[in-house]
């Protein structure tokens, strides 16, 4: 069965981005998930304040969501779109207008001692210039704590056999194409649990650990299924990965 929602027609990808009605987060479980992740890793504010980008920030529900966990600690958003930028003002103190290629973060080599990078780079076109620039900024040994839908995850897994697109993946910017859902995304590419691993070692990064996340987008009678599958990251719906910059 196919289904298809139409979405207004944009010029192109920026325009799609800029545009404040396309959902750019997972959920707060998620965004809670990753902040315990790096609060963790971190420690509390009182041994020493850490820097913390947030590389792609969107409109800054997922720093607000973080916040508590690292408090005393200094929180940076970092987007290239400057209306996400002034809504993220609303969210986070400081904000920065950054792009991720070579050289486009407005920051010195090793200034970060950490990089929140949530939901961002299944929309890149480039992401190995993505993960080069934030290996720059970081410093050695610092973290870099990505999340990313998860192209393996339970349902998607039972879709593919039946032949329907998988959950996540999109084969047009302007509707949905054989595939559940109502919400276009842009999403370019999609990774398994095993693919993220080998692409983030790649670019100069040692995996630490690899966790999964729900998604608030399942179906309400599924939740739980989607929460168990959670302790088997390669099914879970969201990849949360940590990493070292080596």
């Amino acid at each position: 069965m196919t289904t298809s929602t139409t979405t207004p027609a944009r010029t192109g990808l920026r325009d799609f981005y800029e545009d404040p009605t396309v959902p750019v987060a997972s959920g707060t479980p998620r965004s809670l998930r990753q902040a315990r992740m790096l609060a963790d890793v971190l420690g509390p504010a009182t041994a020493g304040a850490k820097t913390v980008l947030d590389i792609g920030c969107g409109d800054g529900t997922a720093a607000a969501t973080a916040a508590p966990l690292l408090a005393g600690h200094r929180l940076i958003g970092v987007d290239w779109s400057q209306d996400a930028l002034r809504r993220a003002h609303a969210h986070m103190p400081y904000t920065v207008r950054g792009e991720l290629t070579d050289g486009g973060l407005p920051f010195a080599t090793g200034a970060a001692d950490a990089v929140l990078f949530s939901e961002v780079v299944e929309h890149l076109v480039d992401p190995d210039g993505a993960l080069d620039e934030i290996r720059r900024v970081l410093r050695p040994g610092g973290h870099l704590m990505l999340s990313t839908p998860n192209l393996a995850a339970w349902y998607n897994r039972a879709l593919l056999l039946a032949g329907v697109q998988p959950v996540f993946s999109e084969v047009s910017l302007r509707a949905i194409h054989g595939r559940p859902g109502r919400e276009v995304v842009g999403h370019l590419r999609l990774y398994t649990a095993r693919a993220l691993r080998e692409f983030v070692t790649a670019s100069g990064f040692e995996v630490v650990r690899l966790a999964g996340a729900p998604f608030h987008g399942v179906p309400r009678p599924l939740w739980p299924l989607d929460r168990l599958a959670c302790a088997a990251p390669s099914f879970s719906s969201i990849l949360l990965l940590h990493a070292r910059r080596t």
